[in-house]
């Protein structure tokens, strides 16, 4: 079981170019990748969304932060614009004739003033920037992914604490169940007595006891309930990608816990029912965090 959470950098220096690659994960629905690279080497967007829809990522908003260095004496270009020098120089020769103090400018003044001298990036060699970026999306992805694991014992200790919180629960309202008939039956009499309705049929007592047992039956919900914990304890354990199911599972214990609610008629299993509420909510809470 992993966690949605995480962070993994790695770091690629060779041949006088150094590459740089962060991932920073967070939650979210689906796998959501967001970008950003330096303009120089944007090319290597598609290699490493294709990198990261091929590995170990399934679900999570994952931003990715390159950074990029190359210190190669290839890196820029030297340009001279020459029409500009020529119409720098033409403009020189008319300022000598106009000025009466002239000096003649060396090459450099004419060069920083003209703006004719061009210093720009040299375009990267694709191949060695593509296998600098290969091999620390590699590396950062590990990191990464170790990260998450780390994180997902933690998160699936959580689970398996509330989902024995819950199993308690249903505990309580399994031993507590069978005695609402005899309780309302209780009640029911009383209230007979209290109305000094001494006549009433035994038989007609009972019937309306069993009517109301049938009513309050939560025996299937209970069942129903008890499977899901399993198969939600059972998934925890054993499977890697667990977030939707866990989720589909929590959305079932919560429509049973509500029904049981709804259906038991007594004071005590409402209360249960709200702690058990409660408990699913967290559930739901922290399973938004795992893969």
């Amino acid at each position: 079981m992993q966690s949605m959470t995480g962070y993994g950098r790695y770091r690629v220096c060779r041949d006088g170019r150094e590459l740089t690659i962060e991932l920073k994960a967070v939650n979210h629905r689906f796998l959501d990748l967001s970008f950003r690279i330096p303009r120089n080497i944007s090319f290597l967007e598609d290699v490493l969304r294709s990198s990261l829809n091929q590995g170990e990522l399934s679900r999570g908003h994952v931003d990715v932060f390159v950074t990029y260095q190359n210190m190669r004496m290839d890196t820029r270009n030297v340009q001279i614009d020459v029409a500009l020098l020529g119409a720098f120089n033409q403009a020189l020769k008319t300022a000598k004739n106009e000025l009466q103090d002239y000096k003649r400018p060396v090459a450099t003044d004419v060069l920083s003033l003209s703006g004719a001298l061009q210093i720009a990036q040299a375009d990267e060699d694709v191949d060695e920037v593509t296998a600098l970026a290969n091999e620390a999306i590699s590396g950062a992805l590990a990191e990464l992914t170790m990260m998450r694991s780390r994180e997902g014992e933690h998160l699936a200790n959580d689970l398996l604490g509330r989902l024995l919180e819950l199993a308690q629960l249903r505990e309580r309202v399994l031993v507590k169940a069978p005695a609402v008939p005899q309780e309302y039956r209780s009640r029911l009499t009383s209230r007979l007595e209290e109305w000094e309705l001494h006549a009433v049929d035994a038989q007609r007592v009972a019937q309306e006891v069993a009517i109301m047992a049938d009513r309050c039956a939560i025996d299937e919900e209970l069942s129903r309930l008890e499977s899901h914990i399993t198969q939600f304890e059972r998934i925890i354990k054993q499977e890697a990608e667990v977030g939707r199911k866990l989720d589909f599972l929590l959305q079932e214990m919560n429509r049973e816990v509500n029904t049981i609610g709804s259906k038991a008629s007594d004071a005590e299993i409402a209360q249960i029912v709200v702690d058990a509420k409660c408990v699913i909510e967290k559930l739901r809470e922290q399973v938004q965090n795992a893969v």
